[in-house]
């Protein structure tokens, strides 16, 4: 019985660095990834917020079911920097997860550095040209 393509939704179980970044999308574990990710203690999963300068709580329903291995958010805005919205910093506050806005470059930077260090860290990096 023939079945034709199947379409799954884009992960990498486990935790890589950043490798490269820019031109729409991510390099990480020899493989290549168009569009944003968020880099979870479960793998680093492609993200599409529904729109990406109007964050929502909903957005982050992968990373919340993750919160307990999770200390520090890094979020990867994109060029520009953001100020997060204030439901959100709650809910990752209340979730005991400290968030930190930056540029998307900062935060690849940032990520490997903590991931090298074994840290708690995530990542919701929007991607860049």
């Amino acid at each position: 019985m023939a079945r034709g393509i199947i379409i799954r939704e884009a992960h990498f179980p486990g935790r890589a660095p950043i490798e490269a970044y820019g031109n729409g999308g991510f390099r990480f574990a020899e493989m290549s990834h168009r569009g944003s990710i968020l880099c979870l203690p479960s793998g680093i999963h492609g993200w599409e917020p529904a729109d990406k300068l109007a964050l929502t709580v909903e957005d982050f329903g992968k990373l919340f079911a993750e919160a307990s291995g999770i200390e520090i958010l890094l979020f990867g805005m994109g060029a520009d920097l953001r100020p997060l919205p204030a439901a959100l910093r709650s809910a990752f506050k209340a979730a005991g997860i400290s968030s930190d806005p930056m540029s998307t470059g900062a935060a690849v930077r940032t990520y490997n550095v903590l991931l090298a260090e074994d840290r708690a860290v995530a990542a919701a990096l929007i991607a860049v040209d």
